[in-house]
């Protein structure tokens, strides 16, 4: 008798175990009784279910976090990519996920995949690489078409992760920025330049009006140039100082008057009397001159040969 009371007390503990489920905050119970689906769903606490006829299944109601593995494909303007993504979704219809879809989780995978393969094939690198927000808004109103209404799941988000270019696709769009960098700083260079020269001439304009503002800006460079810590420095004479000893110079004409010309002199030209040529004889010079007083050479008459007499 007490073995068959200790038996029937077993099987009330057995019944009321298995009668007694428990749903937590962030799930949902689905009870079928005797296969079929019942319309109540049960809350989070505690719930009473027949033992053989009910079978209560939970569903998990939290935001699940799934990784799109990396998929290969080539996009509009012919590149190879490989692009992977990360999918958020919920469970906002437990009936429709549990009855409609065997595995949600999978279901949603394979979605995932396929649908990231096809925004790929529409997109361009550009768009890849730039233009995220409106890839991932994209992609997500593909995934979420085929899942909310039929399956009872909705996406929340869908981001991008990384895209995976070819070696030689990455070296042509380093040298396509270093251009880019390249024509910019040419171009601020310029810029800056223009704008110096600009400043520059006006600041001319006006030291030109003052010398002593000249004569500081020398000053001022010599200065600059000191903190170099050159061995050699090279100073040109000031113009202050030449106007200076131009003012001290005691004979020195003002400036503005045209120089005195010298009085042309009188060269005395002395004459000198003509010398008459003179044929002169090696061997008669002690010959004595003639009764003028000039001594003249001896006039040499040539030999006549005479013809007869040879």
């Amino acid at each position: 008798m007490f073995a068959l009371v200790l038996l029937l007390a077993i099987f009330v503990l057995v019944v009321l175990a298995r009668s007694i489920r428990v749903v937590q905050q962030f799930e949902t119970g689905i009870v079928f009784r005797l296969g079929r689906i019942q319309s109540n769903v049960r809350g989070p606490g505690v719930h009473l279910v027949a033992p053989v006829i009910d079978r209560l299944q939970k569903v998990n109601m939290q935001i699940v976090t799934m990784g799109i593995p990396a998929q290969e494909g080539i996009t509009r303007d012919n590149v190879s990519v490989r692009v992977d993504a990360v999918v958020y979704f919920r469970v906002i219809d437990p009936i429709k996920a549990v009855v409609n879809v065997q595995n949600y989780l999978f279901a949603v995978s394979q979605v995932a995949q396929t649908s990231l393969r096809s925004v790929i094939g529409q997109s361009e690198l550009d768009q890849l690489l730039s233009d995220r927000d409106e890839l991932n808004s994209r992609l997500k109103s593909v995934i979420d078409e085929p899942t909310e209404g039929p399956w009872g799941v909705r996406i929340e988000r869908v981001e991008i992760k990384d895209v995976a270019l070819p070696e030689g696709m990455k070296r042509s769009m380093s040298r396509q920025a270093e251009a880019e960098r390249e024509r910019r700083a040419r171009i601020i260079t310029a810029d800056g330049e223009f704008q110096a020269s600009k400043r520059l001439a006006a600041a001319a304009r006006e030291m030109s009006s003052d010398p002593a503002a000249l004569q500081l800006r020398l000053l001022q460079t010599v200065v600059e140039v000191a903190a170099e810590k050159n061995s050699t420095l090279v100073m040109p004479l000031p113009v202050e100082m030449l106007r200076f000893f131009d003012r001290m110079a005691p004979d020195a004409p003002k400036s503005g008057a045209a120089p005195e010309e010298p009085e042309p002199t009188e060269d005395v030209v002395e004459e000198v009397p003509a010398i008459e040529p003179q044929t002169v004889v090696p061997g008669l010079s002690g010959l004595p001159g003639t009764a003028d007083g000039v001594d003249r050479a001896p006039t040499v008459q040539s030999p006549v040969w005479d013809r007869d007499t040879h």
